[in-house]
């Protein structure tokens, strides 16, 4: 179609003028453009012809080079009990126990206990020992002259725990908090007490020793195994999180660490470094599957080892050499439920173990080994 009017293409053989004459313009330029576009490609496939072969592929033939990739396992023994309170805290709980008592107004003693029985003797007497209704603040009356003076002088054991435990068990067994001057005849069955002699009120005899009241008391923090030091034991510095740490070969001390095998995960290595080092005899807990912290030490010269098959790794079945630059350690948090740690049947060459606070890691790990792992130990 040229300016509105159709034209039909003659065919060559229809006449014995030049083909361009009876070709529209159309067609024409169609048939130019293909033949640019064989000449193009014609010439393509000249410039493509090489001279020289393609050179193959290089194939390895030395060992990897790479560094060494272990998983250390940070298991810790978490605190059992609260930290022992400071000077200032006892001081502080013991304040506000007398200021409590000096503010509340108590019930009669009549609700508790009915008039003339011996529940009403017994608090009558214990109640003019101590001069209060509370057990465990000392001495100390909160409506009496002497109320103000609600805090005790420096070296006063009152606000001590353990003489508040103590107070409390005396009166579970039914004694005063404070011992009690004996008065009364001893010539007349044995001797008597009483919390105030000179009232003359709740005298009573002491109990012989089969009708005493066993009263329980509570464990000690200070335990056997800190008396002996015992650094093996779980039973010590229960106030504080122990870490697991293993004597390696050479005597270096360090957290249990083994290399990577094959696909396992830092997680798995983790928990299958505490079984081939330490035995099946923990109930351990891997926390997470992220590591919470590195260490990185580069070698003095390349080493060539030699990695065999893990047993308990189905994805490392074939043995392979790796030149070595270094060696990268990742930490791995974990927590030890029950159970102990058994270094006899250790597959690595470790030869002892102890459970160490924070300080204690510090004394015996290299300074560069504990300043990657500082961070990471909490300091109780």
């Amino acid at each position: 179609m040229l300016n509105g009017i159709q034209k039909k293409c003659i065919p060559a053989h229809a006449t014995t003028a030049p083909l361009s004459q009876h070709v529209c313009i159309s067609c024409r330029l169609a048939n130019q453009s293909r033949g640019y576009a064989a000449a193009a490609a014609v010439a393509e496939q000249q410039d493509q012809t090489y001279d020289e072969p393609p050179v193959p592929p290089v194939t390895q033939t030395g060992p990897q080079k790479a560094y060494r990739l272990l998983a250390s396992p940070v298991l810790s023994r978490p605190p059992l009990l609260t930290r022992e309170l400071t000077s200032f805290e006892k001081a502080y709980y013991l304040y506000q126990k007398r200021l409590n008592e000096r503010l509340s107004i108590p019930f009669s003693r009549y609700f508790y206990y009915k008039k003339g029985t011996p529940g009403d003797a017994e608090w009558k007497r214990k109640r003019a020992v101590r001069k209060t209704a509370a057990r465990d603040i000392g001495l100390y009356s909160g409506y009496g002259d002497e109320a103000w003076n609600d805090e005790v002088l420096i070296n006063d054991e009152t606000a001590e725990p353990g003489n508040q435990v103590e107070a409390l068990i005396r009166d579970a067994e039914g004694k005063d908090i404070v011992e009690s001057k004996p008065v009364g005849d001893p010539e007349t069955g044995g001797e008597q007490v009483s919390g105030d002699e000179m009232m003359g009120e709740g005298v009573r005899k002491e109990l012989s020793q089969q009708q005493q009241i066993a009263i329980e008391r509570p464990a000690p923090r200070f335990t056997e195994a800190d008396e002996k030091n015992d650094l093996r034991s779980l039973n010590r510095k229960l106030d504080r999180a122990l870490y697991l740490l293993v004597q390696r070969k050479d005597g270096s001390w360090r957290f249990p660490q083994d290399r990577v095998y094959g696909r396992e995960n830092l997680h798995q290595a983790a928990e299958r470094t505490l079984i081939q080092s330490l035995g099946i005899n923990m109930n351990t807990w891997m926390v997470g599957n992220h590591p919470i912290g590195h260490f990185s030490l580069q070698f003095n010269a390349p080493e060539t080892t030699r990695i065999m098959p893990n047993r308990l790794v189905s994805t490392a079945t074939d043995s392979y050499e790796q030149e070595e630059y270094g060696e990268k350690v990742f930490f791995m948090k974990g927590r030890i439920m029950a159970g102990q740690a058994d270094v006899s049947k250790n597959e690595y060459g470790d030869k002892a173990f102890q459970w160490l606070a924070k300080e204690e890691v510090q004394e015996r790990v290299h300074p560069g080994y504990w300043k990657s792992v500082r961070n990471m130990l909490t300091e109780r």
